[in-house]
């Protein structure tokens, strides 16, 4: 599936935000001493790729990286404008903490945070669920075919095999 486009002022945006208010977690963005904390946990559960680009959301200021805490443990986080200015993501919760509705509460806050920057619309670029911001959020398709944004990313050679 290619990108998705998300309206900020969509009943379905303010709707997810009413269903996830109750979610036991802390959501606020990164503070810039906990930089090297969140980049070490966003490559050892998710990759180094997405790990460079919480690198540059963490930089900017106010921080367009979120995270969510439990207990004061760190278990998922959500970017924007990391990428490229007006997309959402990379997001990503611990594999433990999932189906708790931690994912869908980093959504509803990022793209409440990206609302309140003066954006009306997001993209999701190249999206692993898309199903999951269909429904969450009322998003659809950009018809464009291809990966986008991402299409001619360099990528870490793989190792040789030695035989």
């Amino acid at each position: 599936m290619g990108d998705l486009l998300v309206s900020l002022y969509a009943p379905a945006v303010e709707a997810l935000g009413r269903r996830t208010a109750r979610t036991d977690v802390t959501i606020r963005p990164v503070l810039a001493p906990e930089r090297h904390v969140v980049l070490s946990w966003v490559e050892r559960h998710f990759s180094q790729n997405w790990a460079s680009e919480a690198a540059v959301a963490i930089g900017r200021q106010p921080s367009s990286c979120l995270i969510a805490l439990s207990n004061g443990e760190l278990v998922g986080f959500a970017c924007y404008d990391a990428i490229a200015r007006g997309f959402f993501g990379p997001t990503g919760v611990a594999e433990a903490s999932r189906g708790q509705g931690i994912g869908a509460a980093l959504l509803h806050r990022t793209l409440q945070a990206m609302k309140d920057m003066g954006y009306a619309y997001a993209i999701i670029g190249d999206p692993g669920p898309a199903r999951f911001y269909i429904d969450a959020v009322g998003a659809v398709e950009i018809p464009v075919a291809g990966k986008g944004i991402y299409a001619d990313m360099l990528r870490t050679p793989k190792p040789a095999v030695l035989a």
